[in-house]
C-alpha cells in the first residue's frame, strides 16, 4: 500500500489492549457509539477497495487481530493472515498541533459535564461541535489516517491494516480516551492539564466575586420560577439518563406464593417475568444508544422462532424440558435450533432449517475467493449441494445464508450441528472449522 513518510514520534504515553475474542455473529456493528462510527466512516471513505475492507472486517470478527498497542498518533498490532507468521499492521493518525490542543482543552474545561462524560466512557456530541467551532477537528477525517502493513499487498488499506482499524473501532467504543491518545495526548496528561485549568478558572471566578461585592442569593426549593426565567440566565443542563444495568433482573420469585387449587403455573409465570426483564433490558440498551432513531423496529417472530429465542435466552434444563415437551419438535431438533439461534438469531435458524439455491455466479466467486485466500492455494475438496459445502473426508460443512454469511457446521452421528459464529469470508470460517 502507498506509504507516506512521517517524522518519528516520541509518545509520552502508550496503552496496550489484549486481543479481543472473535465476535459472536457478523451482523452486529463494529461501533455502536457515534464517535466509533465516525472513525469507521473516515476509514471507509479513505479506502480504494471495498473488497479489502470486507476481508478486513472478516479478519477482525474472526479474532485475527492480536494485542493492540496505542500511542500518540499511532496504533499497531500483529494480524494473522494466510501464512503462519502474523503480519505487522499499523495506522498512523494525524496529531493535533499544540495550538489546537490548547483550544480543545479550553473547550473541554468549559463544561464540567464534558469531563464527567469522558470519565464515564462517553464522548459528548456537543464537545465535537464546540471543538469544530474552535477550529479543532476532534474526529479524524479520511486524510488523517495512514494505514501500513508488512504484507506484500499494496492496497490502501490492505485487509490486515483494515482489520486493525475495525478492531480499533471496538476499542474506541469502550474508551474515548483512545481517540484522544491517537490525536496526540494520553488520559493522564489530559486530566492533569484539565485540573490545572479548572484551578486557574476557579481562582479567577473567586477573585471576580470578591470584587463585585455580595453575590445574589442562590435559588431555593419553593422559590417562584418567574424571576429565574426573567433573568435570562443559562439554565443548567439536564442530568444524564441513569446508567444501564449490566444484566437484566430475574423478576420476582413466585414459587410457593399461589395456592395449589388456584391453577396458576407459577414456574411458567416466573419464566415469563424473567424473559420480559431480558427483553426490556435489550430495548433499553438500544434506546440509550447514540443511533436509536436510525434503528429499524424489530421484526415480529413466528411462534417457532419465539420458542427457540425463549429457550436460548434462558439456558436452564428444566426450562428446556418444558419447552421441548410442548413445542411439537424433538429435543434434538430444539437443541440444534437453540445452538443456531445463539450464533445468529433468525438468520442462523433459517440456515439450519431451509436449504436454498444461491446464484451459480455467486458460488463461483466465493470458490475463487477461497482458492485465492487459502495458504497454499489448494483448499480442501468440497461437495456442493445448493447452499451447502461439505468437506470431503471430514465432518465439516459450510452453509451460505441468505444474509450473505457463511455458517460452520459439524456432524455428530447422522445430524449436522451449528458449530460457531458466521462470517462473510468462507476462508475464515473454514480455517477455524478445520482447526477445531
Amino acid at each position: 500500500m502507498t506509504r507516506r513518510t512521517r517524522p518519528p514520534r516520541s509518545p509520552k504515553e502508550a496503552r496496550t489492549f489484549e486481543a479481543l475474542p472473535p465476535a459472536r455473529g457478523s451482523r452486529a456493528p463494529f461501533a455502536e457509539s457515534w464517535w466509533g462510527r465516525e472513525w469507521l466512516r473516515a476509514l471507509e471513505e479513505s479506502s480504494l477497495d471495498s473488497g479489502r475492507l470486507q476481508r478486513g472486517r472478516s479478519y477482525a470478527r474472526g479474532g485475527a487481530v492480536g494485542q493492540v498497542t496505542v500511542a500518540a498518533g499511532t496504533a499497531a498490532a500483529p494480524v494473522q493472515g494466510s501464512r503462519r507468521t502474523p503480519y505487522r499492521s499499523s495506522v498512523q493518525v494525524e496529531q493535533l498541533t499544540a495550538q489546537q490542543w490548547d483550544r480543545l482543552l479550553d473547550v473541554i474545561a468549559e463544561r464540567a459535564a464534558n469531563i464527567a462524560a469522558l470519565l464515564d466512557g462517553e464522548m459528548p456530541a456537543g464537545l465535537a461541535d464546540d471543538a469544530a467551532a474552535a477550529g479543532v477537528p476532534l474526529l479524524p477525517g479520511p486524510r488523517d489516517l495512514d494505514p501500513e502493513c508488512s504484507c506484500p499487498d499494496w492496497g490502501y488499506p490492505c485487509k490486515h491494516a483494515a482489520a486493525l482499524c475495525y478492531q480499533l473501532a471496538r476499542l474506541l467504543d469502550r474508551d474515548p480516551f483512545v481517540l484522544l491518545l491517537l490525536r496526540g495526548r494520553g488520559e493522564r496528561e489530559l486530566m492533569d492539564e484539565l485540573g490545572r485549568r479548572n484551578t486557574v478558572r476557579a481562582a479567577a471566578e473567586a477573585t471576580a466575586r470578591v470584587g463585585a461585592g455580595p453575590a445574589a442569593a442562590p435559588a431555593r426549593p419553593g422559590d417562584p420560577a418567574g424571576p429565574a426565567f426573567a433573568s435570562r440566565a443559562e439554565l443548567p443542563p439536564l442530568p444524564p439518563p441513569p446508567p444501564l444495568p449490566v444484566h437484566p433482573g430475574r423478576g420476582p420469585v413466585l414459587v410457593g406464593s399461589a395456592a395449589p387449587e388456584s391453577g396458576v403455573d407459577v414456574a411458567a409465570l416466573e419464566l415469563l417475568a424473567a424473559d420480559t426483564a431480558t427483553r426490556a433490558h435489550h430495548l433499553l440498551r438500544a434506546a440509550l444508544g447514540p443511533r436509536y432513531a436510525e434503528t429499524a423496529p424489530p421484526v415480529p417472530l413466528t411462534e417457532w422462532q419465539d420458542t427457540v429465542r425463549l429457550a436460548a435466552s434462558h439456558p436452564d434444563l428444566e426450562v428446556f424440558a418444558r419447552i421441548s415437551s410442548s413445542c411439537g419438535r424433538s429435543p434434538g431438533e430444539l437443541a440444534a435450533a437453540v445452538r443456531a439461534w445463539r450464533h445468529g438469531g433468525v438468520a442462523a435458524l433459517d440456515v439450519l432449517e431451509n436449504p436454498w439455491s444461491p446464484p451459480a455466479a455467486r458460488l463461483e466467486r466465493e470458490r475463487a475467493t477461497l482458492r485465492a485466500e487459502w495458504a497454499d492455494g489448494q483448499p480442501p475438496k468440497l461437495r456442493i449441494w445448493r447452499n451447502r459445502w461439505t468437506v470431503e473426508g471430514r465432518d465439516a460443512q459450510l452453509r451460505l445464508g441468505q444474509d450473505g454469511l457463511w455458517y460452520p457446521y459439524t456432524k455428530d452421528g447422522a445430524d449436522w450441528w451449528p458449530a460457531g459464529p458466521p462470517d462473510a469470508d468462507p476462508t475464515v470460517v473454514l480455517t477455524a472449522l478445520l482447526a477445531v
